[in-house]
């Protein structure tokens, strides 16, 4: 199933509300939202890579799906819910960030992330196909439209090796295209 970005200001502030709460998956889904970062990679990080880390510091990930290099870096947004969640649990170094109740100290899956977004949305009345990816794909969709990101730095970011991969995250609509060529030189 192809899911979507949420691509609503207004819908983001809503989910994060419902999540506050619920400090590990408030932190999920803002991670998954600011750092443009695949759930699994995500999904990987343990509480030891970033107990410690500051506004602005970098932690450099190795991707599960190409094993290239890559990093998580911490924005005010992140260290506010880190933080938060922190104070919530028993921090263990070697645990992960995101613990499933299943096992000792296994992460959740991405299958339970789909399903966390899926119901988050349901939760504030938003239709649309949304699940763990959704998440990758909004930072893509905000980092173009709500920032201007160049589609170069945005393909960099998320370490694709074909423009066409980035042209589909960052989802150009005909509209857009429709509304440039309207414009006169």
């Amino acid at each position: 199933m192809k899911v979507e970005p949420i691509v609503s200001a207004k819908d983001i502030k809503s989910i994060k509300r419902l999540l506050s709460n619920r400090p590990r998956d408030r932190l999920l889904f803002i991670c998954g939202c600011n750092s443009g970062l695949r759930v699994q990679d995500i999904l990987a990080l343990k509480i030891g890579d970033v107990k410690h880390a500051n506004i602005g510091d970098r932690i450099v990930i190795r991707e599960k799906k190409t094993g290239k290099e890559n990093v998580f870096m911490i924005n005010k947004e992140i260290k506010e819910a880190l933080d938060e969640y922190l104070k919530t649990i028993e921090a263990k170094d070697e645990h992960f960030l995101f613990k499933s109740r299943k096992g000792k100290n296994s992460p959740l899956t991405t299958y339970a992330v789909t399903m966390y977004v899926q119901q988050w949305c349901d939760e504030i009345n938003l239709s649309g196909n949304y699940g763990a990816h959704s998440l990758r794909k909004t930072w893509c969709y905000h980092q173009r439209k709500t920032y201007g990101t160049s589609w170069e730095i945005i393909a960099k970011r998320l370490n694709h090796s074909s423009p066409s991969v980035t042209r589909r995250y960052i989802g150009v609509k005909e509209e857009e295209v429709e509304e440039v060529l309207m414009k006169s030189i």
